[in-house]
């Protein structure tokens, strides 16, 4: 984007009683595109995707409940169910299926489970690194009983209520901080995330919008035979994007891609990227998008 060119339109949407944020790049008449963002992420970080795609696409990206600005849980519970529920009413209430969805990490695990509940509601699914917690990763937590995990998540609320936002005295901090958590982004990146990314306290520091509490692993979700159907159920062509410098575990190595339509799923790779390949790799993601979606 440039200062000439004009930004999105906020508005605002109602899902079990909260006020959930979203932008829209305009276009209406053009296809709908959602944009899905990650955990302790804001929409504005798909911003020079929306820029370049918002000519040939209405692009919309919303604020997850408990994210930029969304409104914060009251109970401070962040569950997959309710990430859904939000998606859907947003697709519903806007009209806009069947829509082509790119979701990044938990955006991207709320959108595979949703392409799989309504299979016809989505004409394309991306996700770049959205499968979640490695198989090893669950066997891991599977050895856990559930009063183990239970007790592990009750220790964790008590401790994120006491948890103050952490407050940085200078933008430049909060700055200096988006640089350390992607070693990837250019300075004009970084800095834009987190101009987007932050509020400014009364007392004139600076503290991330998202709330604490979405940092909690639940005790509890759906099984993983159940998540695995879900992604069986998906049938529309379906990409899947890694980095190869990410935490993150490629399905095509740790065996996951084989619950999905192989006829309609592919699995792409980036040499360079890490967990955020449409920040780390821009040009290359947008060549691989254009040509998919």
């Amino acid at each position: 984007m440039t200062a000439t060119t004009p930004g999105p339109t906020s508005r605002i949407y109602f899902s079990q009683r909260l006020r959930l944020h979203y932008v829209d790049w305009g276009n209406p008449e053009a296809p709908p595109l959602l944009l899905v963002h990650g955990g302790r992420d804001h929409c504005r970080n798909w911003d020079w995707v929306a820029a370049d795609l918002r000519r040939d696409w209405h692009v919309i990206a919303p604020d997850l409940r408990g994210h930029g600005d969304s409104q914060w849980s009251p109970d401070g519970n962040y569950s997959m169910a309710g990430y859904i529920y939000d998606l859907a009413q947003l697709i519903h209430q806007q009209g806009l299926a069947p829509v082509t969805i790119v979701a990044h990490s938990l955006g991207g695990n709320i959108s595979l489970r949703y392409a799989g509940i309504y299979p016809e509601q989505v004409r394309k699914l991306v996700a770049i690194e959205g499968l979640g917690p490695s198989p090893k990763m669950q066997a891991e937590r599977a050895k856990k009983t559930i009063d183990s995990r239970m007790r592990q998540w009750i220790d964790e609320q008590r401790g994120l209520s006491g948890r103050l936002p952490r407050r940085y005295a200078s933008i430049e901090d909060a700055f200096k901080r988006m640089q350390e958590e992607n070693k990837h982004l250019s300075p004009e990146q970084a800095r834009h995330l987190t101009q987007h990314g932050v509020n400014q306290n009364e007392d004139g520091t600076y503290s991330w919008k998202f709330d604490n509490y979405v940092r909690a692993w639940a005790p509890y979700d759906m099984t993983n035979e159940d998540v695995e159907q879900l992604w069986s159920r998906i049938s529309c062509p379906t990409l899947l994007i890694y980095g190869k410098e990410s935490w993150a575990s490629n399905p095509l190595d740790d065996g996951r891609i084989r619950h999905f339509d192989r006829a309609n799923a592919k699995v792409v790779s980036f040499e360079g990227a890490g967990h955020w390949v449409h920040h780390d790799r821009l040009d290359g993601f947008l060549a691989e998008l254009r040509g998919f979606i």
